[in-house]
């Protein structure tokens, strides 16, 4: 990792960027991809299939028997972990459930908001590099403690091989319709529908490239997305009071989900990041996915800071998807967060537990979205609805006020909606 030392701020955003894929090729491809599967549906998918992932296989919905002998394959410790996740994801996200209530604005007003879920939902769920099924945990539990009518996953397939413990997940969650599609292909399905895929009102999940563009391609078509989510990151905020093993353990973590992730270190003692990287030289040597991990790193960055405010001030301007503050002042110092997707504080908050196990939301914005995105929560998967009453009295008291608004704007019609009721009302009386 390149270590920068206190870089000028017109240098931040360069060195701040994110790894660049060949987004031209990627817009390309994505909107080919789309129109094939608008225009033949089952079809286009199916070849998609075969030359993307490599099955030839007719059979797009894994069946109910697949989805119960599913258990089967998974190991008790791992029903476990998925248990607890599960419970604590659902406390987490049952305790965003708002109440209705009624105000009264004026006399005789009362308004008031109400969610109702989004009917029809679709969750992405990436299974290429890794079998994520903790992500339909994070969209699976939020989706149905709002109430979503209907939830539809689209994972890809191996071989016409869905992995047993992302079947197992939809199976315990109570979810039937489970696809063996994925990429841009998956997104075009869910977003125009096919034969076999009815299509969605929102879309949900994160992937590589191809599928971040092709959810913003639908997104400009009127199907709604969670968020332009793309590949993982994590930046690190590390002072004299961190473990460098910790710190180095955390950063391997997401470089290890492939070559357009990226991680950041920042720091304000240039001796504490020569320790990481130390530990990190270390410790990759003993993991398995070491190509995924070089390939991260090498375009990754450490930075070494004058000050606290302007390490704060750096990593506001990178607006990570994941933050760690390790430091014995976490706490403290993580009031000068302003922009990031999940923030983990002090020694002992790994990443890897809000990717799994805290209860939080691990479907962020990245690529510096975290600026004006929230990741995905229970208001994710319902709309606002306002209401409003307003009695004989009510308007009566507000309709000289309308109409005053209505002529100042040119709209007469506006201010007749109102008059002719109080008009009304007065002759009653």
């Amino acid at each position: 990792m390149k270590v920068y030392n206190n870089p000028d701020r017109k240098e931040w955003t360069a060195l701040l960027s994110r790894p660049q894929a060949d987004f031209s090729a990627i817009d390309s491809k994505a909107r080919e991809i789309l129109l094939a599967v608008k225009n033949n549906g089952d079809r286009a998918l199916r070849a998609f299939n075969e030359s993307l992932d490599g099955w030839t296989g007719d059979d797009l919905l894994v069946t109910e028997k697949q989805l119960q002998e599913s258990a089967n394959l998974v190991e008790p410790e791992l029903k476990n972990a998925i248990a607890i996740a599960r419970s604590n994801i659902e406390k987490f996200h049952r305790a965003q459930m708002e109440k209705v209530h009624i105000i009264e604005t004026s006399p005789g007003i009362h308004c008031w908001r109400k969610s109702v879920p989004i009917e029809r939902v679709g969750l992405y769920i990436p299974g290429g590099t890794a079998p994520l099924f903790s992500t339909l945990l994070m969209l699976a539990v939020p989706a149905a403690l709002a109430g979503c009518r209907e939830i539809v996953v689209c994972s890809p397939a191996k071989n016409n091989f869905v992995h047993p413990a992302m079947l197992y997940t939809a199976s315990l969650l109570g979810i039937k319709k489970v696809y063996k599609t994925g990429g841009a292909q998956a997104i075009a399905a869910m977003a125009f529908g096919t034969e076999s895929i009815a299509p969605v009102h929102k879309i949900f999940g994160p992937g590589n490239s191809f599928v971040t563009r092709a959810k913003q391609l639908v997104n400009a078509e009127g199907v709604a997305i969670d968020m332009p989510a793309g590949p993982s990151e994590v930046a690190v905020f590390a002072d004299e009071s961190a473990d460098p093993d910790f710190v180095a353990a955390d950063l391997l973590s997401q470089a290890e989900h492939g070559p357009d992730s990226q991680v950041v270190l920042v720091s304000c003692s240039a001796h504490v990041v020569q320790k990481v990287i130390m530990a990190m030289d270390e410790q990759s040597q003993q993991l398995t996915r070491k190509k995924e991990m070089q390939s991260s790193i090498a375009q990754s960055r450490c930075f070494v800071m004058n000050n606290e405010k302007d390490a704060f001030a750096l990593l506001n301007a990178y607006a990570p998807e994941h933050l760690i503050i390790a430091s014995d002042r976490a706490t403290e110092l993580s009031e000068m967060v302003i922009n990031a997707g999940s923030v983990f504080l002090g020694h002992y908050s790994p990443e890897s537990a809000g990717d799994y196990i805290s209860g939080t939301n691990h479907t962020l914005p990245t690529y510096g979205f975290a600026k004006a995105y929230s990741g995905v929560s229970l208001d994710s998967f319902v709309k606002k609805i306002t209401f409003q009453t307003l009695t004989a009295s009510g308007i009566e008291g507000v309709a000289s006020a309308i109409g005053a608004m209505a002529d100042a704007e040119g709209l007469p019609a506006h201010k007749n909606a109102a008059m002719i009721r109080l008009k009304k009302q007065t002759k009653k009386l």
